[in-house]
């Protein structure tokens, strides 16, 4: 039996289950699991460049907690299109029109790999004096810079293969891009290390006990690292040859949704249908996104040990809520296919199955990391007061996270119908009107220090998920209420 025979045994093949009739539970799961691994294979770059930073220095762990959010805006800006043909692709898959699925997702690979290349543009330039309004110290800035503008540069090939991944999911293959996504983490990893360290102090030579071959490999190549912009060669290089794979993966189209050369011709027409849907998802992730820079001010009041306690924190929580996050894509789609196919009752069954079942598991999950707070801060790094500061952001965070899976689960399925502008209402009323407001005051004017933005993300992830659930019961479709309409009897 070949891998890939037993991958499908584990995971189901989008062949094997019907998104449109049927059991909602079972088909939702299965569509949701290999997004669940996806992402944290997603995650795991972000974390191997956390874990090796650490290692490095304590202001290249701070550089890349100033870093990461500015990547997240930048993918941010372009990611309404490859919502928008995430959702196209899902309701013509549903109402079984092939060719016009086929289209639209040849579109979204062309607009969403040009607006790439002016976002990367835009992002190197603008990194620097951005890095500085956020209050990146003089030893953390030349660093965070350099990190970014590479990362910048390879921005084509880093959102080319996220567009992939949502074209595949929207047709309901969540499986190949998944496998695809584990090739470019192992390749992360293993650049990693030797474009970080080189040969010349490598702790991973040491973990390993082959010091004898590091000191051959030194002498010969003499090759000493380049500390994080190493870490941004390793990530943008893996995601290139992930990006050439996905292409090759759907021109062929023999898994998945099918893009075709011919159809590639820009259609500016088809565009304005794109940024219909586009432009308030690309709202609601930039909202998203402009709310974690914007907190990196009030952060960047602080020493440079929170910075680099928040940064750890982050992507704690970022691995916590994966799951939520790709139940709410497994949503979108089930929403989509099933509004195409003529079904809302059926979507709305599935939105209120996926938020009990997230609530559920994602307090669970609060529950251990409140409990090893202190022991899954310190896998990241050996600063004592680093680790202090991390485990009270999990104290304060991880009581809220089974609020996250309400609150991602309905705006999930607010995206499949089409309804992005009202997922963005949510997003940006949450993170910016609340997290935000609530951060600096707590933090600079009530005397609760670091701790004030911890607190904050405890009352924007409750407000979050009440507003979301209220906003669903009150119904905001275009064609009638989905929360509202009765289950259909399939």
């Amino acid at each position: 039996m070949s891998l890939r025979d037993r991958l499908d045994g584990v995971f189901k093949s989008r062949d094997e289950f019907d998104l449109t009739s049927g059991d909602i539970a079972k088909p939702l799961f299965y569509l949701s699991l290999p997004i669940v691994v996806t992402n944290l294979l997603q995650t795991a770059y972000n974390l191997a460049d956390t874990f090796w930073l650490g290692q490095f220095s304590t202001n290249a762990l701070a550089a890349i907690s100033f870093a990461f959010p500015m990547v997240f805006l930048l993918i941010a800006l372009g990611m309404g299109l490859s919502v928008a043909g995430s959702v196209l692709v899902a309701q013509h898959t549903g109402a079984g029109e092939e060719k016009k699925a086929e289209y639209a997702a040849s579109q979204t690979v062309t607009f969403s790999l040009v607006g790439s290349v002016f976002l990367g543009l835009f992002g190197y330039v603008i990194v620097g004096p951005l890095l500085q309004v956020f209050g990146a110290s003089a030893d953390v800035l030349p660093l965070a810079r350099g990190y970014m503008q590479i990362i910048s540069l390879g921005l084509p090939f880093m959102f080319g293969f996220l567009v992939f991944i949502a074209l595949m999911r929207g047709y309901g293959d969540t499986i190949t891009p998944m496998l695809v996504m584990f090739g470019s983490v192992v390749l992360n990893i293993a650049l990693d290390p030797i474009l970080i360290f080189g040969f010349e102090g490598n702790p991973l030579f040491g973990m390993l006990g082959l010091g004898g071959l590091q000191s051959q490999l030194l002498a010969a190549t003499g090759y000493a690292g380049s500390g994080i912009a190493g870490a941004a060669v390793a990530t943008v290089f893996s995601r290139s040859l992930a990006l050439v794979v996905g292409l090759a993966i759907m021109f062929r189209g023999t898994r998945g949704v099918e893009i075709h050369l011919s159809q590639m011709r820009p259609d500016f027409g088809y565009l304005r249908r794109l940024l219909n849907i586009g432009v308030p998802a690309s709202v609601e992730v930039t909202g998203r996104a402009l709310s974690v820079n914007l907190l990196l001010i009030v952060v960047g009041m602080f020493p440079t040990t929170v910075v680099a306690a928040y940064g750890i924190g982050v992507r704690v929580f970022s691995v916590i809520f994966l799951p939520a996050i790709a139940v709410a894509r497994g949503v979108e789609t089930m929403t989509g296919q099933n509004i195409g196919a003529g079904k809302e009752g059926r979507a709305a069954k599935a939105a209120n199955i996926a938020a009990i079942a997230m609530f559920a598991i994602l307090s669970l999950a609060g529950v251990v990391a409140f409990v090893a707070a202190e022991p899954i801060i310190a896998i990241f790094t050996d600063d004592a007061e680093v680790i202090r500061v991390g485990a009270d952001f999990l104290y304060w965070v991880a009581p809220s996270f089974g609020f996250i899976g309400i609150m991602r689960s309905y705006t999930g399925s607010f995206r499949g119908a089409g309804e992005t502008l009202t997922a963005a209402a949510i997003a940006v009323t949450m993170l910016g009107l609340i997290r935000l407001p609530f951060a600096y005051f707590a933090s600079q004017s009530f005397g609760y220090g670091s701790t004030g933005i911890w607190m904050a993300f405890t009352v924007s992830n409750v407000a979050g998920a009440a507003i979301a659930y209220a906003w669903y019961r009150r119904g905001t479709w275009r064609e009638g209420s989905l929360a509202r309409t009765a289950p259909a009897d399939d």
